[in-house]
């Protein structure tokens, strides 16, 4: 059964047990269910039930489950719980899941964690959190395994057999010198394959290079996305190892960025909480209501300045919806096209250019196509040439206009550190909307009266 099918079954067995009373099934399977699946149907069900479905976690799994749920839906759980039920959760969790809880405990919390940890793992986790959380150093994982070259293979397998367990999706060794510094990687299918005489540094693989620990998460995943990465070492500045990321960490990367584009798109969090209360959820999404009430006043002031022309030639009125709406799905499809450019770092000034003429070029050539489909279409409709060779003019002003902006948009923004993704389409809605009505009705006046 898929993923998401499971979550939906689960969703229904567990509200299922609740409403007919069957706490002691509804905990039991609570129990059998992986942090992840927990934080899921937290997620998915009221303030309410949610609040019971908590007290049901066991205690031993609290933190990781808090790890796993989205960030507003983990700041209302937080608030409900006491200091003590909050430190006993993160005791036992791995260095990098608790740097990421850390973030969003209070001050005094904190500290008190920090006070409950061995010197070892206080200082670990210090050197998590001296990074950004969305950097390489953020993603990593501090638990790591790291060899000398000059030794043998079978002096590494006694060490791991001594050693005992290996981090979770461990794949390879890193290898290092005396001070840290990164040498290769061991990759644990040579090291069972090879003879146990060879030295290290015979078969160690010096293709794995390190990323430094503040490269943004986005060239991270680009990293793991190109070169076909399992796990990395991530380096400091003076290019020794401090930590590894591995596939699930870029997953849980990709899969973040891609709630982020998707919800930015109309405005809102990607860890908003579906059953927030409704007084927080209308304050969130008013802000971009309003926006676009203003973009929307603003195109209206573009038609009044036209209200002559409309009053005289009705059948303006009837046709001005159409050039907008055209201008803005070409603008948007350049729009889409140069942010994940950007996000994919595709787009630089060497090739800049190239991409704005291709894209004018695009524009221009749908411009012409649909210019001379709508104008035979409005000279069918209404038997007038001339109102179809407005509006033909009009479309192919628009799109060409439109390309321009689905470029410029983007990089605009970009530059004032602002996301393409949360402001471009709003940006871009207004841009079509006005020169669309204003070639329109402005070659209308020109032309018709």
């Amino acid at each position: 059964m898929e993923a998401r099918e499971l979550t939906k079954a689960n969703l229904k067995l567990l509200r299922e047990q609740l409403d007919s009373g069957r706490m002691r099934a509804a905990r039991l399977m609570i129990h059998s269910l992986h942090p992840s699946e927990v934080a899921r149907l937290l997620e998915s069900v009221p303030l309410r039930e949610r609040a019971v479905l908590w007290e049901m976690v066991d205690a031993d799994d609290e933190g990781d489950v808090l790890v796993e749920v989205a960030d507003e839906v983990r700041d209302g759980l937080i608030e409900g719980m006491q200091t003590e039920d909050l430190i006993a959760a993160t005791e036992g969790m791995e260095v990098d899941d608790l740097a990421d809880l850390l973030i969003d405990l209070p001050e005094t919390i904190t500290q008190q964690v920090l006070q409950s940890l061995d010197g070892q793992d206080r200082e670990r986790l210090r050197q998590v959190l001296a990074y950004d959380e969305n950097s390489a150093g953020g993603l990593m994982n501090i638990d790591i395994v790291t060899v000398r070259p000059d030794v043998t293979l079978e002096v590494v397998a006694r060490y791991l057999r001594a050693r005992g367990d290996m981090p979770d999706g461990t794949d390879s060794i890193f290898v290092v010198n005396r001070k840290n510094e990164y040498q290769g990687a061991l990759y644990l299918s040579r090291l069972l394959s090879n003879d146990p005489d060879v030295v290290v540094a015979n078969v160690m693989s010096t293709q794995i290079l390190p990323i430094p620990a503040h490269t943004p998460s986005a060239q991270v995943v680009w990293e793991f996305e190109n070169r076909d990465l399992l796990s990395a070492p991530v380096v400091d500045d003076d290019y020794r190892v401090v930590g590894r990321i591995t596939v699930d960490d870029v997953v849980d990367e990709i899969r973040d960025e891609a709630e982020h584009s998707f919800m930015s798109a109309a405005g809102l969090d990607e860890e908003f909480d579906m059953f927030a209360p409704v007084v927080k959820s209308a304050t969130r999404r008013a802000l971009w209501l309003g926006v676009n009430l203003c973009t929307a006043f603003l195109a209206a002031a573009v038609v009044d300045i036209f209200q002559t022309t409309l009053d005289k030639i009705v059948l303006l009125a009837v046709l001005m919806p159409v050039v907008p709406s055209m201008g803005g799905v070409a603008g948007n499809q350049s729009l889409t096209i140069i942010t994940r450019a950007i996000a994919l770092g595709q787009i630089d000034r060497s090739n800049a250019r190239r991409i704005l003429r291709k894209e004018l070029l695009v524009g221009l050539l749908n411009g012409l196509g649909w210019a001379v489909v709508v104008a035979a279409f409005t000279y069918l409709w209404f038997g007038d040439m001339r109102i179809g060779g407005v509006i033909g003019a009009a479309m192919l002003i628009n799109l060409f206009v439109a390309a321009l902006a689905g470029f410029t948009i983007p990089l605009a923004l970009k530059r004032m550190q602002i996301d393409p993704a949360l402001a471009g389409g709003v940006v871009l809605t207004t841009v079509t909307d006005v020169i669309g009505y204003m070639t329109f009705l402005g070659l209308g006046a020109a032309f018709l009266l």
